[in-house]
């Protein structure tokens, strides 16, 4: 009973390890997508995927990206592991989201 505990736990650690840099490694991808694009000054602040998205070649990911007092939702399609694969093709789904910021809030 404890081997399997450890093993479990082993495996829970592992595995929130390769979660955790899935999403580092994807929001890199997105900010050098965005810079061979021009689009500098636009800041990624977050991406969000499901839960089984490290485990497999294709996922979507929302990225949420700021500008100044706007922010926008963007859905993208991943076709490739970004960890495992050296070939990872984005696709732009949609636009989810935008919000837009008035005032100076100071």
């Amino acid at each position: 009973m404890g081997r399997l505990f450890t093993l479990i736990v082993v495996a829970g650690l592992a595995y929130g390890g390769l979660y955790f840099y899935y999403g580092v490694v994807v929001k890199q991808a997105v900010a050098e997508q965005l810079d061979a694009y021009g689009l500098e000054a636009l800041e990624v602040k977050r991406i969000d995927y499901e839960p089984l998205a490290p485990l497999r070649t294709q996922s979507s990911v929302t990225a949420t990206l700021g500008y100044r007092g706007a922010e926008a939702g963007l859905m993208i399609r991943l076709d490739g592991h970004p960890i495992f694969s050296d070939e990872v093709r984005m696709e732009l789904q949609g636009l989810q989201v935008l919000r837009l910021t008035l005032g100076t809030g100071q």
